[in-house]
């Protein structure tokens, strides 16, 4: 049976767009290899919320977002563990790299600002009394209140579900391995069991990592996007909790999180690796010693504190811009794309939801996506 609107990949986009389009009163079919909020939208802890430091391509999506995050438990029936913590991005007095520390910083609140991110410049005094816990390098932040945390998996598994009660068909344990297209529109899903599902309308391909091979192999094109391993630390708990905002640095690889249970995640760009011979995703003991060190270097309570858990199976894919490839892909006019998050697209997802929807309704590319299309990677000619 052909449905008009088919979704490939049951992560927060997947299941952000078929909510918004069964809210609408599309025909709406959600396909997942696995089991919704398996791959990169599930996991331990929590996942950021934040515009600071944010591509000033993705701020417009971050302002929007801002906008539906508070209201989206309500709106789903079910919690996402949002929250508005407020974002600190920590800044040490020695700085080596493209921002300049301190210098800069005034510009970076300026460039925030002129997109309605509130964000205040932070002197050592103004970070103290809102974590008094930072060791002595630490001499400002810029710091966005509205920022926050949410539940990834929460968050996932809710949007899926209320897209059902809207109306949806979500199926599970389905792979999408081939296409059939003709004059530049497909017409038919190809599964690994054989099925044919045919489509009348749009497809939209948010199947993160499985997205890349997949157009190489169905519309013989290259995305400059790769595999990438993050890696999570959840601590021992920590007596009393030495931070209470979510937490970025300037210079330093790291991004922390309190979380219930008096512990902290620790994140930021610690890597795990790709196993080739096992198929998986595995942690490396000095990357989690390194992130560790960067953890304790800004919060010296977490000196010798032991590590709960340690995750890295849950792969994202890298642009080589950082900032997603959103949109259509040439030979392809009905097929709609999201891939290359780069480890921050969570924050961002109830808006471009929204949009993918928008332009899967009306045909329309909205203006906030322009900046994310393919076409963007190809020479034009002068």
């Amino acid at each position: 049976m052909p449905h008009d609107y088919v979704i490939v990949g049951g992560g927060i986009y997947g299941a952000g767009v078929a909510w918004q389009l069964a809210t609408r009163g599309a025909d709406v079919l959600l396909l997942e290899a696995a089991t919704i909020a398996s791959g990169a939208s599930g996991g331990p802890g929590k996942r950021g919320v934040r515009a600071n430091g944010r591509d000033v391509r993705e701020l417009p999506l971050m302002r929007l977002a801002y906008d539906l995050w508070p209201t989206l438990a309500d709106n789903l029936g079910a919690p996402t563990g949002y929250e508005r913590t407020g974002q600190l991005l920590l800044i040490e007095e020695q700085r080596n790299g493209p921002r300049d520390g301190l210098p800069s910083a005034p510009a970076r609140q300026w460039l925030q600002q002129q997109h309605d991110i509130p964000t205040q410049l932070l002197d050592r005094a103004g970070v103290l009394a809102l974590e008094p816990n930072v060791s002595d390098a630490i001499v400002g932040a810029l710091y966005c209140p509205l920022d926050g945390v949410a539940d990834h998996t929460a968050t996932t598994r809710a949007l899926a579900q209320a897209a059902v009660r809207a109306g949806a068909t979500v199926r599970e344990h389905t792979r999408v391995e081939g296409l059939e297209h003709a004059d530049e529109r497909v017409s038919t899903l190809i599964t690994a069991q054989g099925e044919r599902i045919g489509v009348n309308r749009t497809v939209l391909l948010l199947s993160n990592l499985h997205v890349v091979e997949f157009v190489r192999e169905a519309l013989g094109i290259a995305l400059p996007v790769w595999r990438m391993v993050p890696q999570v630390l959840v601590t021992e708990p920590v007596e009393p909790l030495p931070l209470s905002h979510l937490i970025g640095h300037d210079s330093r690889t790291l991004s922390m999180k309190p979380l219930t249970g008096s512990r902290v995640m620790i994140t930021g760009g610690w890597r795990g690796r790709w196993n080739e011979q096992t198929g998986r995703c595995e942690t490396i003991p000095a990357q989690i010693a390194g992130n560790l060190a960067e953890a304790s270097a800004v919060y010296p309570a977490l000196r010798g504190i032991g590590i709960a858990q340690s995750d890295a199976t849950r792969s994202e894919s890298d642009c080589v811009d950082d900032i997603p490839i959103i949109g259509q892909l040439p030979g392809a006019r009905n097929l709609l794309v999201g891939v290359g998050w780069s480890g921050h697209g969570f924050a961002i997802a109830p808006a471009v939801a929204q949009l993918l929807a928008d332009w899967a309704l009306t045909g329309q590319q909205p203006a906030l996506l322009r900046p994310f299309a393919y076409d963007r990677f190809v020479a034009r000619e002068v």
